[in-house]
């Protein structure tokens, strides 16, 4: 391949033949033109004014946009409240889609119907979901609560929703149920990655589910699990149309993720500047947040 690709010519030196990264073009240029480019202006327009309009003036105003954020109280709330929901959303997949991942390891009836299942909330679009979480939760003719007042648990006509105290951890339930779907095909693939000869070896040694499970599935596991872990709490953090159908950002900011409130810096207020800035913030908090997860984790190798 290196010699396809830097051909030997007189004096021992290699010429550059551009003919094989030519076959790269198609995959590179989307690439470039959807996601490199709008991150590359993203972050331009974090150092500017930018505001709504015909003929806006993008000269960089440097840091004021961040020291600006320094003293907004409202947009620190939504990062307490966005890293809160990421953590939580991302352990609660993590711990069911394991569950679940090692109940369809097992030799069950109609599994095959069982493994369909667990893809349906991964095929559902964010906003159909939401929507489908709102009905559930209506306070007079939602299914839970009429669920609870069949059972003779008198929760009256709870808005679980609208609530201050119950707002919150019903997002959190919505986002794990519609995130644990491609938790479970991970680990999944990782179940079936670990050699079946560990286990029997394990087994005639004695060792019982749970001791085999301590050091020979979670072991086995860890590469699959710093890999879905990372990219829960990325796309649960970045999270915005299943948080916005739900609530808003409400009741009274409870659930104000800060995707949400940079998009309403943006889209509702026009201050294009101000909220590239805020998701410039974003990412240097993700990224902190993950090397401080995978260097933990690779301490306690």
């Amino acid at each position: 391949m290196t010699a396809a690709v830097m051909p030997r010519v007189r004096g021992g030196q290699r010429r550059f033949d551009p003919g094989p990264y030519m076959f790269l073009l198609p995959a590179l240029v989307p690439i470039a033109i959807f996601s490199v480019l709008p991150l590359v202006e993203g972050i331009y327009l974090g150092f500017t004014d930018a505001n709504v309009g015909l003929n806006v003036d993008l000269s960089p105003n440097w840091f004021d946009n961040y020291v600006r954020l320094l003293g907004n109280d409202l947009f620190w709330q939504s990062f307490q409240i966005g890293i809160i929901w990421a953590l939580s959303t991302t352990a609660l997949q993590y711990v069911l889609g394991l569950g679940l991942a090692l109940l369809l390891e097992q030799r069950l009836r109609f599994l095959w119907l069982a493994r369909t299942l667990v893809l349906v909330p991964w095929a559902m679009p964010p906003v159909v979901v939401a929507i489908m979480w709102r009905l559930v939760y209506q306070p007079d003719i939602g299914l839970l609560n009429q669920t609870l007042r069949g059972i003779g648990i008198p929760i009256g006509e709870l808005n679980w929703l609208a609530d201050f105290n119950t707002a919150f951890p019903a997002v959190i339930v919505v986002g794990t149920w519609a995130g644990m779907a491609q938790t479970t095909v991970a680990l999944v693939a990782g179940l079936k990655g670990i050699p079946h000869e560990l286990h029997e070896a394990a087994a005639s040694d004695g060792a019982t589910a749970v001791q085999r499970f301590r050091f020979i599935t979670w072991p086995q596991l860890r590469p699959v699990t710093d890999a879905i872990v990372s990219l829960d709490f990325i796309w649960n953090f970045n999270s915005f149309g299943l948080v916005y159908v739900l609530t808003e950002g409400g009741p009274g900011g409870k659930t104000m993720v800060p995707a949400l409130f940079a998009y309403n810096e943006s889209f509702k207020y026009g201050h294009f500047g101000y909220a590239a800035a805020m998701g410039n913030v974003m990412v240097l908090v993700v990224l902190a947040c993950l090397f401080v997860y995978l260097r933990g984790r690779r301490g306690t190798a």
